[in-house]
């Protein structure tokens, strides 16, 4: 285990989320979600809003943390801080970013938070309506790549035709995240329940993606605050220690090709050796599992890249008694994730990770000691973190 660590540093001392709305019907502004959220979870901690002194977020988010330290009363601001990337794929690093500046002493209570108020602002998974395109839209748009679906569908079905996986692994991901909304009441899909003939027979966004291959979109806000570890005795619940966090991408991957040889990946391949070894411990270690569904074959990547299966085990291993909570050996979005609980650019999928440290989640899985959360397959860079309690210190 490396010297220089985040391991057992700071725990998450609050969360607190918004209603979520189906995309453009949020009743107020982004700013205002923000703020409600990051409320929410000093509510939730028992933590004067005036005691926060840094702001994290990530995917380009529009509020400004001078102006959201304004209206909290903060006393002082002493971290900002931005990760780079559109998407879900700084959710981890973000949290990691905070952790980092906690433990440091940059800065001694910082809240993660992500807002969306699509209706006020363009809806964010609309292509691009651009008279100019640039960067890697120039290779990609002039022979029809227009948009996410489109462009990581050719990732995934490299991936399937390299290895044989079935289309039935995808679908049990969707399932396992329907299956676990039913149970949780904050969920725009509760109520909505998802069965093999349905998804089968929904219609095709763009091969090997179905409808409910796909995340939803969503407005609301989400926010998680970071303290240091010694405040855990005083915290009002179970702490929830950050036992790692870990960012980025593999070689070239900001200069890719359709042959290359590393094309079929969710960019994880160098990042989850870091995340372990920083951790202390093996994917065998992993109680429960919230991984980020910008597409279900993203997530089945993912769990390959982090090494819960071979990529010849998927057909197996991916099936839905494995994923669903209590019982499954690697219960999966157990909140119901993006594609069924809420597209908040998978924070809200931090969160639920520290709800089944805690306890509270609605489809708890028994005894979890080791909680963790993967954020934005296929995007770079991307990120993972993990969370422990008191037990793995």
């Amino acid at each position: 285990m490396r010297e220089r660590t985040l391991r057992g540093k700071v725990a998450v001392a609050g969360i607190g989320e918004t209603t979520y709305y189906k995309h453009g019907k949020a009743p107020d502004s982004e700013f205002k979600l923000a703020l409600m959220a990051i409320l929410a979870a000093c509510k939730d901690a028992g933590i004067d809003p005036r005691e926060i002194d840094g702001f994290a977020s990530y995917s380009n988010d529009r509020n400004d943390p001078s102006r959201i330290a304004a209206a909290l009363g903060t006393r002082e601001l002493r971290f900002s801080n931005m990760q780079w990337g559109g998407g879900g794929g700084g959710g981890a690093a973000a949290i990691g970013n905070a952790s980092a500046a906690v433990a440091t002493g940059l800065a001694d209570c910082v809240v993660v938070f992500r807002s969306l108020a699509q209706g006020q602002f363009a809806r964010f998974g609309q292509g691009p309506q651009s008279p100019t395109i640039q960067g890697d839209m120039a290779f990609q748009a002039p022979y029809g790549l227009m948009s996410p679906g489109q462009r990581y569908a050719m990732k995934v079905n490299r991936f399937m035709h390299d290895h044989g996986v079935k289309q039935e692994a995808l679908r049990a991901i969707a399932l396992a995240s329907y299956h676990h909304a039913q149970a949780n009441p904050r969920a725009v899909m509760h109520g909505k329940p998802l069965d093999e003939k349905t998804y089968d027979e929904s219609r095709w966004i763009v091969e090997p993606f179905h409808l409910y291959d796909c995340c939803m979109e969503n407005d609301g806000a989400a926010a998680v605050i970071i303290v240091p570890a010694e405040r855990a005795k005083d915290l009002k619940h179970r702490p929830s220690y950050l036992l790692s966090a870990a960012g980025g991408s593999h070689h070239r991957c900001g200069a890719p090709s359709h042959n290359d040889p590393t094309y079929a990946s969710a960019n994880f391949t160098s990042v989850a050796p870091h995340l372990y070894e920083m951790a202390g411990v093996k994917p065998s270690d992993v109680d429960v599992l919230q991984s980020y569904e910008n597409f279900t074959g993203g997530v089945m990547m993912s769990i390959v890249e982090h090494g819960f299966c071979a990529p010849e085990e998927a057909n197996d291993f991916l099936v839905p008694e494995n994923l669903y909570a209590p019982s499954g050996k690697l219960p999966l979005n157990t909140s119901g994730g993006n594609l069924a609980e809420c597209y908040m650019h998978g924070l809200e999928l931090q969160i639920e990770a520290v709800r089944q440290i805690r306890g509270e989640s609605t489809s708890q899985v028994p005894k979890v000691d080791v909680s963790m959360v993967i954020a934005g397959p296929m995007v770079t860079p991307v990120s993972s973190c993990i969370f422990g309690s008191e037990a793995t210190l």
